[in-house]
């Protein structure tokens, strides 16, 4: 049920905005407000083919969201787009586009249930707008599943629009480094976070 509200409001939010290829470009602009961007860069981030990102930038740039500047990458300079901080609407665009909503977060516990044996999972960061923490997502599993973590934390920068701050660890390691005081574990645990499952029933 879960998976399906959050179809129905992707789907909300690509027929409001004319695709989702335009939503995922417009957050990576909105989380990055100072930072150009080249549309090889962006399709990059996005995973959106390097075509329709021209396209998007281009209605994008119309409609004054964003605008165009140069600037140098490895000693070249060269030509992109980066957010138009004084666009009329940025806030009300912030408000509707930053939000990760409950419904999402359903939606990435789902793609993590395919990681491991899931023990915990903390949400930080990004996902509650805490611009602050040092960490945006905490995992805790069972013979973790390496290189499917990492597809799926790329998968979910190009939803979101942003790099994602994680730390993923075994049940055992967990446990030593938080009977330890792990500052990092602490950092995450004493300060707002989020739980969205807890088998280890740590946050209850």
């Amino acid at each position: 049920m879960a998976f399906l509200f959050y179809y129905l409001y992707m789907e909300t939010l690509s027929n409001l905005f004319g695709s989702q290829a335009k939503v995922k470009i417009m957050r990576l602009f909105l989380f990055n407000p100072n930072l150009p961007f080249d549309a090889r860069e962006i399709a990059d981030r996005t995973k959106v083919r390097s075509t329709i990102v021209r396209r998007e930038c281009r209605l994008l740039e119309k409609t004054k969201v964003i605008k165009r500047r140069s600037f140098k990458l490895k000693g070249k300079r060269i030509s992109g787009w980066i957010l138009n901080v004084d666009f009329s609407y940025l806030e009300a665009l912030q408000n509707l586009l930053i939000n990760i909503t409950a419904l999402q977060q359903e939606h990435i516990l789902k793609k993590l249930s395919k990681i491991g044996r899931l023990k915990l999972v903390v949400l930080a960061g990004v996902f509650i707008q805490d611009w602050e923490s040092r960490v945006d997502l905490l995992v805790v599993a069972d013979r973790i599943k390496k290189r499917t973590l990492e597809n799926l934390i790329k998968h979910l920068e190009a939803e979101i629009g942003k790099e994602i701050k994680y730390v993923a660890l075994e049940t055992a390691e967990f446990q030593y480094r938080l009977n330890m005081g792990d500052k990092l574990l602490r950092d995450i645990l004493d300060y707002p976070h989020q739980g969205v499952l807890d088998k280890l029933g740590l946050l209850s």
